[in-house]
């Protein structure tokens, strides 16, 4: 059972990108444009006839897709339990206020995916004097995109760390959706406070996290996968609903490392990104 949660995990979840001292690095590293290329083909080639169902992410202002196969959306996330929360540096998905392209990265996915399309202050921009989210590939940084998954299991289960924590002995295929909010980490003690945007709640007798934003867009809805840089040449078989809001809220960082110090979750940093998916074959089709 173990194990098997952390292959769901990795095959669930995806996240990061780069910043701070990891930019020069994944500047030095990045992968050519024939490189992304090769690995979408290898996406393709590796698909093809296969029966994979839709993949994510996808750019949310496409309503294009041309995959047939079909399965009941998810309900409503506040009929279902919050069971993970996690997020990548830099949007995995692309559309609305996060259309500015990373760069192709190192492959790894780092150094890729989608920021924040807007305009920030000189003192929402200050340098930091700490080191916030730290791993191999980077830290976090003042201007930096984050996306935040909120995920919600039909199961009877409770928050916890991966996507492991999801599923339960009594159901091992729940019907997952991703609640899915872009934020800009800013040097702003009046920007929004991390810590309350993931608040977990007893709601209804569900596990909810009600205090993901109502106004930022009403937000678009469609059947896919799970992400990560591990499925950049291969599909997730992973039936995932998704709402991915358009608009960008902007969060005081110094909230996100008090979060990242002590969370139900063990997220200690960001993660990986997953290369965006255009194959019209790999995506449903988003209703108007």
């Amino acid at each position: 059972m173990k194990n098997l949660h952390r292959y769901l995990f990795s095959t669930a979840a995806a996240l990061l990108l780069f910043t701070g001292t990891a930019l020069a690095d994944s500047a030095r590293h990045a992968l050519s444009d024939k490189t992304i290329l090769d690995q979408r083909a290898m996406l393709a080639k590796s698909t093809d006839g296969a029966g994979f169902g839709p993949q994510s992410p996808r750019d949310i202002n496409s309503i294009v897709g041309n995959n047939g196969r079909i399965f009941e959306a998810a309900p409503a996330h506040t009929a279902m339990n919050l069971c993970n929360i996690h997020f990548h540096e830099s949007a995995e998905h692309k559309g609305g206020e996060f259309t500015k392209y990373a760069g192709n990265g190192d492959g790894h996915g780092y150094g890729t995916g989608y920021a924040y399309s807007g305009k920030l202050t000189a003192a929402e921009l200050a340098p930091l004097d700490m080191v916030i989210g730290k791993n191999d590939h980077g830290d976090l940084a003042p201007g930096d995109t984050i996306e935040v998954h909120y995920v919600y299991s039909s199961a009877q289960v409770k928050p916890g760390p991966t996507l492991g924590s999801c599923l339960s002995k009594a159901i091992m295929n729940p019907q997952l959706r991703v609640e899915t909010q872009v934020y800009v980490l800013v040097n702003d003690a009046d920007a929004l406070n991390f810590i309350v945007l993931t608040k977990i709640a007893e709601v209804n007798g569900l596990n909810q996290a009600p205090n993901i934003p109502s106004n930022t867009g009403v937000p678009v809805q469609y059947t896919g996968s799970t992400t990560g840089p591990g499925y950049n040449e291969k599909a997730s078989p992973l039936q995932v609903s998704w709402s991915v809001r358009p608009k960008v809220a902007k969060v005081n960082i110094r909230t996100v490392d008090d979060w990242l110090k002590s969370n139900v979750f063990d997220e200690t940093h960001a993660h990986g990104v997953r290369n965006l998916v255009i194959n019209p074959d790999l995506l449903s089709a988003i209703a108007k």
